[in-house]
């Protein structure tokens, strides 16, 4: 089976909306306090929205007050790949999907314990699945 990361751009633009194409596929990134994710509280599982990888738990989902879905840890190192960003003239570290390496958002140190880490993640990169 063809990895997800291999498709074509054209084949991405089929599949995701246009907003989704611009964050996941070109880098982009959604207003603030505008998503769809901001203020879930369910139980459950979140996922990229491209190719349905496992990525955040509803168990480290944290209100950061960015405006973006904000979690404390992935659900597993292996899910995320973390990249340095040097884009707008600053130096960021990304979170891409490991499996179709679409942009989720980006990773800072200043999350709640006990990692200390906050991924600040787009909600139009993020599907969730409910506990049932």
């Amino acid at each position: 089976m063809k990895n997800k990361s291999d498709l074509p751009e054209d084949e991405w633009k089929k599949k995701l909306s246009p907003e989704q194409y611009r964050i996941l596929r070109e880098k982009g990134t959604e207003l603030a306090f505008t998503g769809e994710l901001l203020h879930n509280k369910k139980k459950g599982r979140y996922v990229c929205a491209a190719c349905g990888n496992e990525l955040f738990s509803s168990d480290t989902k944290f209100d950061s007050g960015s405006g973006w879905p904000s979690f404390y840890d992935a659900v597993s190192k292996d899910k995320i790949e973390l990249k340095d960003d040097f884009s707008h003239g600053m130096h960021r570290i990304e979170a891409m999907c490991k499996k179709c390496k679409g942009h989720l958002g980006h990773v800072f140190n200043d999350g709640p314990k006990p990692t200390g880490k906050r991924y600040c993640i787009n909600s139009l990169a993020l599907g969730f699945k409910g506990k049932e």
